[in-house]
């Protein structure tokens, strides 16, 4: 999967609320979870991705050795680019396309998750509204780190610890992580 080019929305599409995450930051982003004292957080992981626009991030997180990835979107553009990226990585049997609102997940169906990548539409407060959701729908396993981008500093809601945050250009990064 390295090196494949995805499918992606070139510059963006604001009416779609794509915006894709620069390489560059997607790069600090993984480097900063493998590298941060962390462990290796992705290797073996069971991955969330929250607005997934292309499905980029959890892609990335596959290609890092993440076992299974769900990508929950409900914008008919980028479920077209999710479905056409994870063909191009002939990674289907490791991943579910889930479409839904990620602010109205209800309960969790599935084995909680342990890494979620997190990246709404920026400026929205969406992120806390999706994170309260996964929350209260038990999709976070104990220990679960979440990985939030968005433009400005989030609060972190109940029951998460914010570890780190660092800025790349117009790029808030915050990890945060469930406590038991």
């Amino acid at each position: 999967m390295r090196g494949t080019t995805l499918a992606s929305v070139g510059a963006g599409d604001p009416g779609a609320h794509l915006r894709p995450t620069t390489d560059r930051v997607r790069e600090s982003l993984f480097n900063l979870l493998l590298n941060g004292g962390y462990g290796n957080p992705v290797e073996g992981a069971r991955v969330l991705d929250l607005f997934a626009g292309t499905g980029a991030l959890g892609l990335e997180a596959l290609s890092r050795g993440a076992a299974h990835v769900s990508f929950v979107e409900n914008g008919r553009r980028a479920l077209a680019l999710i479905a056409a990226n994870v063909a191009k990585c002939r990674v289907e049997a490791q991943v579910r396309v889930i479409r839904r609102d990620a602010t109205r997940l209800g309960p969790c169906s599935e084995t909680p998750f342990g890494l979620v990548l997190l990246d709404p539409p920026y400026g929205t407060g969406l992120g806390a509204r999706a994170l309260d959701a996964a929350m209260a729908g038990g999709w976070l396993a104990d220990g679960a780190l979440v990985v939030w981008e968005d433009d400005t500093a989030p609060l972190p809601p109940a029951g998460l610890v914010q570890l780190d945050q660092r800025r790349y250009g117009q790029t808030m990064m915050t990890i945060l992580q469930k406590g038991p």
